[in-house]
């Protein structure tokens, strides 16, 4: 398993065990870069350790601020919007390049869902 997929299972898992999901915020909003393909992508993470280490190796993300969101907002809120807007969510992106999977809404609440009612946490 690659270092993204690894980190997909580590968020599901997570977000499943603790029912919380974070992302980042700035004066100007959340940031949703460009991926690849062109689609845009919000970052989003399964601890604020994971978002506290970004913020120390990538200078980018430094002037963000940590944002705590409750799985049932995520779900209800979040989720329906990202995928509403054609947006992808990149989850626990890592690394000095802050990269990892950039998926599609409905396949993240499915395999957070999947976690919960397996009770694999």
């Amino acid at each position: 398993m690659g270092q993204s997929a690894s980190q997909a299972h580590t968020f599901y898992r997570e977000v499943a065990k603790n029912r919380v999901v974070w992302t980042i915020r700035d004066s100007g909003g959340y940031p949703a870069p460009k991926t690849r393909t062109g689609q845009r992508a919000q970052p989003f993470w399964s601890s604020k350790s994971r978002i506290d280490r970004i913020k120390k190796i990538a200078p980018d993300y430094a002037g963000f601020e940590a944002e705590k969101i409750s799985w049932e907002e995520f779900r209800d809120k979040w989720l329906p919007e990202l995928a509403r807007d054609g947006y992808l969510v990149g989850v626990n992106w890592s690394g000095k390049n802050v990269t990892g999977y950039d998926l599609d809404a409905p396949w993240v609440r499915t395999c957070i869902e999947g976690y919960i009612e397996n009770g694999a946490v």
